[in-house]
């Protein structure tokens, strides 16, 4: 069975595409920050031999040939204007969470993908990568969203004849307990459930979806 690296997979997101992932068979290896490691260890216990823990993406790289990557990991700051920004401490911030985490884990993966002609990756965009407009007050959000998704694309086209692919899907709200903890009066009928996009990661990291590569797949719901 194909072994699948999940960043961030400490996350409402990660947790469920592991879970999707384990339920057809597929051997996932979550990695997440060591803070994360407790919320980790009991979704490998949920999930059992077919999973494991990882605080780097090294040591799970080392567990086997990994031919399929969800790059979840990442971050969300914002809330205040560009022009009232009083420091660049949230535009390094999202640049650190969400374009060095791709940027690291692409360089990490491909080469062996490329070596062995077979490989997918989808990397967690966001809706205001084609709608920025909706990132009023998390611009350095929006931006870092819309580089990692840029890279994605780039790389897409470099390792294609090799056989690799990459996509990226683009939700908007997802429904998880911190959304729903910072926007208590929100609509949440209207979010994507991280199932439903789970059920999409899954999909491209499948051979169902062998033609498509360097797609940016809207997952907007209703929001």
């Amino acid at each position: 069975m194909p072994l699948c690296v999940v960043t961030g997979g400490a996350g409402a997101l990660g947790a469920d595409v592991a879970r999707a992932l384990v339920r057809r068979g597929d051997d996932v290896a979550l990695v997440d920050v060591p803070r994360a490691r407790e919320r980790m260890d009991a979704l490998v216990t949920e999930l059992g031999s077919k999973a494991s823990a990882h605080v780097d993406l090294e040591s799970a790289i080392a567990r086997g040939p990994v031919e399929l990557a969800a790059l979840i990991a990442g971050g969300w700051a914002g809330g205040t204007p560009l022009a009232e920004a009083k420091d660049d401490a949230t535009f390094r911030a999202m640049i650190d969470s969400n374009v060095a985490t791709v940027h690291a884990a692409l360089r990490a993966l491909l080469p062996g993908m490329v070596a062995r002609k077979r490989g997918a990756i989808v990397v967690v965009g966001s809706r205001n990568v084609e709608r920025p407009w909706t990132g009023t007050s998390s611009a350095e959000y929006t931006a870092s969203k819309a580089a990692a998704v840029a890279m994605a694309e780039a790389a897409a086209s470099e390792v294609l004849e090799h056989g690799v692919r990459i996509n990226s899907i683009l939700p908007s709200t997802m429904d998880t307990p911190a959304n729903r903890k910072s926007m208590p009066h929100a609509d949440v009928t209207r979010w994507v459930t991280t199932s439903s996009a789970a059920g999409v990661v899954a999909f491209l990291l499948s051979d169902a979806a062998r033609d498509i590569s360097g797609a940016a797949i809207p997952l907007y719901g209703r929001a």
